[in-house]
């Protein structure tokens, strides 16, 4: 049996930690999914008559969102209408039994309900309390609506993508908000190693706008030292070439990259121009850049007369850095991907074996995995509430208050 398919008895990292993932659309989420693959209790908090919007996010199956599946796995999920009193009152019973909290509204809101980090702290000190909005908890931005698409306008990343001398291009999926879903993840184990020393939780304060720009590299400081804007490349690089993509014979598509001065020499030798090699410029990458026509046409020229398969195979024989531009009917027959069980199966009660991304990494002792795929909305409110210690009175009366 494939251990990284959760159907294992192996202890898991995070087992026993807690979560109530109040979160929608898509970082704080993600952090939450994050957490639970490995190990985490998430438990996903969904107004009762206003779900998760990525449940109808992209295409569906049979009425069934695809996305939620892959966002809702490892996640109970209850309903609690957090505007209403007995909403509050039930929240801060699970805030007590909580490790954290993940929450993505716009900045005041939980205030407003009477559970600001002061009450949710005071019913829990070791709680962590992940706050994931568009601009952060304060400056003048903070209280604006906010979605991963500013983020990639502001960040710097849609001004650098695309063609020269086309419009800058934003990302066809939800780029900023991965990259602080990882960041958001990252950030509360952080906080809850240091509530290891210190014995108390903390708040973390996530700003979409802010991981999509430290993955963007070293553009401020190029900025600031020498006045340096990055420009539209399209898909070459100013700081290595040969770097594109080249069409193949069969019209097919492969990506080549040479940030390595070894490998820009083995395909120059590939390709039959060893003497580019002896070529004064050739010895760094921005130098290489600076002559990139001529080091595209004679790439180009040599992959635009073999087909993808035959490319593959010299670049390997080569030992030189090449991949085929894949789609996801690709990506889903890969061997790379099949050896490394990245593409995995879920038995899914609605939808049967379902297909979807494995858990991020792997470790050798205490694996992550998938035990489930994502739940119907509120299919898990009577009993993790019933755990908590609410009775069937109070239940009832949770529902005639319109907080269930």
């Amino acid at each position: 049996m494939n251990t990284m398919n959760g159907l294992h008895d192996t202890p898991r990292p995070l087992d026993g930690l807690r979560v109530l993932d109040l979160a929608t659309l898509f970082a704080g989420p993600l952090a939450a999914t994050l957490l639970g693959d490995f190990g985490a209790e998430v438990i996903k908090v969904e107004h009762p008559r206003k779900p998760d919007p990525s449940r109808g996010h992209g295409p569906a199956k049979d009425g069934i969102g695809l996305w939620w599946k892959l966002l809702g796995r490892n996640k109970r999920t209850i309903t609690l209408d957090l505007s209403r009193p007995g909403g509050r009152a039930t929240l801060l019973r699970l805030a007590a039994t909580a490790d954290v909290i993940v929450e993505n509204f716009r900045p005041g809101t939980l205030e407003k309900w009477d559970l600001s980090w002061e009450e949710l702290s005071a019913a829990n000190p070791r709680l962590i309390l992940a706050r994931v909005t568009a601009f952060g908890q304060f400056g003048p931005y903070a209280h604006r609506p906010g979605f991963g698409t500013l983020a990639e306008a502001m960040s710097g990343f849609a001004a650098i993508t695309g063609e020269p001398d086309a419009p800058p291009v934003l990302p066809p999926f939800g780029l900023a908000d991965s990259i602080a879903g990882l960041a958001t993840a990252y950030a509360v184990m952080t906080a809850l190693a240091a509530r290891e020393r210190t014995g108390e939780g903390q708040v973390v304060d996530m700003a979409i706008i802010e991981p999509i720009l430290t993955v963007l590299g070293a553009q401020p400081t190029w900025y600031d030292q020498l006045g340096h804007v990055q420009e539209r490349t399209g898909n070459r690089s100013a700081n290595n070439a040969p770097r594109n993509t080249y069409r193949t014979a069969d019209g097919s598509w492969v990506a080549v990259s040479t940030s390595a001065q070894s490998i820009a020499e083995r395909v120059m030798h590939l390709v039959g121009r060893p003497e580019l090699i002896d070529e004064p410029w050739f010895a760094t990458g921005v130098d290489r850049a600076a002559h990139t026509e001529v080091l595209d046409a004679a790439v180009g020229t040599w992959i635009g007369a073999r087909t993808r398969d035959e490319v593959l195979a010299a670049f390997e024989k080569a030992e030189a850095a090449v991949a085929p531009i894949q789609d996801v009917r690709d990506v889903m027959t890969d061997p790379q991907y099949a050896a490394l069980d990245t593409v995995t199966t879920v038995d899914d009660p609605e939808l049967g074996p379902l297909r979807m991304q494995n858990v991020l990494f792997r470790l050798s002792a205490t694996p992550g995995g998938i035990r489930w795929a994502g739940r119907p909305h509120g299919a898990d409110t009577e009993a993790v509430l019933t755990e908590l210690g609410l009775t069937a009175a109070e239940l009832d009366g949770l529902r005639e208050e319109g907080v269930l």
